[in-house]
């Protein structure tokens, strides 16, 4: 199938052309019908499937026989809500890609960043805009953006804007839209207060599944490393310096952990960046953008942070901290092995977190290679530390001020 046999206009089609595009991805095969026909849709899919282009290039169809309005006039006719800044950027991006050859206008929006600069792009008018939740609602406030003339309504990477405690901001975002209007929602997976929201907010959807949950790319080679919690750290510099080749992205659970592990692999002499939510966005957006153009070859995040991060040639994933839930894992390891390139994923597992890798293992129904021959492993039968209450801060044989005024009891 090609992009012509989705039935786009020329201009569009000339667009993708010229973005390197020859065939469309499956999600976008079984989306852009649905969306063209205006019908509502729920679609779960990974990253890296191409399902940013399954909703931006239907939407610029639909909004294309009125580009000549005036930019002073234009009005917001399609909004996208995405959980975070780097997503954000990234869907806006796509749509001024795919829009170079029309006069439809679109805008990102989003916190961490000045809010004025926004304001006055808003003043001129935007067909499209893609924002995150919380900026979008603050601009709302102030009264610089009007969502009476929204036409198709997109949630993006639903899931994580469950994870990241955005749903009520969203149900207060539809309610501002009008009543009558397309709602596309994608979402790498579907839990139950997924499933509650779109029957809240969608009317009879189209659904659509191309997230293959429980496979891992065959492109794909993985390994294990049974290692002390306490000698992670030293095991990595161990692969950083023997072992990965390539540019690698890491992924650590906690923020803390992120900058933690960022400062001990630059003080060892790696030319290393990271990401995560507690970084301003400028700085987030630099490390990423000297990732992806090879100045630097690694890159420290946490889950949500690299949500969205789409990077062609991605050498290696480390997964520092074993994940706890098998769709984190193959998500991660999926970012590598695309594009007919091959890919390596390693991960380090400490003793509390075996139980995690027998559920990973049991869902892609897949035992990892182990490799056994590394300077920190791990004796088979550790059993994961369990690290006593701390009693009193009170020295033991110290009584507290309590204790001695319960005795200072007269009758």
């Amino acid at each position: 199938m090609s992009f012509k046999d989705l039935h786009l206009i020329k201009p569009l089609l000339k667009a993708v052309a010229a973005s390197g595009y020859a065939e469309p991805t499956l999600v976008q095969q079984r989306t852009i019908p649905f969306v063209l026909d205006k019908k509502d849709v729920i679609v779960s899919a990974q990253t890296g499937t191409g399902k940013t282009a399954a909703f931006a290039l239907p939407i610029l169809q639909q909004l294309y026989d009125k580009q000549d309005a005036p930019k002073k006039g234009k009005k917001i006719r399609a909004l996208i809500i995405s959980p975070t800044r780097e997503l954000a950027i990234q869907i806006q991006q796509n749509f001024k890609t795919y829009a170079e050859f029309t006069n439809l206008k679109s805008l990102v929006v989003f916190g961490g960043a000045s809010i004025e600069p926004q304001i006055d792009m808003l003043k001129n008018g935007v067909d499209i805009l893609v924002a995150t939740p919380g900026r979008l609602l603050d601009l709302h406030k102030q009264d610089y953006i009007n969502l009476d003339y929204v036409e198709t309504f997109v949630l993006d990477e639903a899931d994580l804007m469950l994870a990241m405690g955005f749903i009520d901001d969203v149900k207060k975002i539809d309610r501002l839209c009008p009543e009558k209007k397309q709602t596309l929602l994608f979402s790498a997976t579907i839990p139950y207060k997924i499933e509650e929201l779109a029957n809240t907010i969608l009317k009879d959807p189209e659904r659509i599944d191309v997230t293959p949950t429980k496979s891992v790319a065959k492109d794909v080679s993985q390994v294990l490393y049974y290692v002390p919690k306490q000698s992670k750290i030293e095991l990595c510099l161990h692969l950083m310096r023997n072992t990965i080749e390539g540019n690698v992205l890491i992924f650590r659970r906690t923020k803390y952990g992120v900058d933690k592990l960022e400062e001990t692999l630059s003080k060892n002499g790696f030319a290393v960046n990271s990401i995560h939510g507690d970084k301003p966005q400028s700085e987030r957006q630099n490390a990423l953008n000297k990732f992806k153009n090879g100045y630097v070859k690694i890159l420290i995040a946490t889950d949500v942070a690299a949500r969205g991060i789409d990077i062609n040639e991605l050498d290696n994933v480390l997964n520092f901290d074993m994940p706890n839930v098998a769709e984190t894992y193959i998500h991660r390891i999926g970012r590598t092995g695309r594009a007919g390139n091959t890919g390596k994923a390693y991960a380090m597992c400490s003793a509390d977190e075996k139980s995690y890798v027998k559920t990973i293992q049991n869902a892609i129904n897949v035992q990892i290679p182990v490799e056994t021959e590394h300077p920190y492993p791990l004796d088979p039968k550790a059993q994961p530390v369990v690290h006593k209450r701390q009693g009193s801060k009170y020295k033991k044989g110290r009584k507290s001020e309590a204790s001695k005024k319960k005795k200072k009891r007269w009758y």
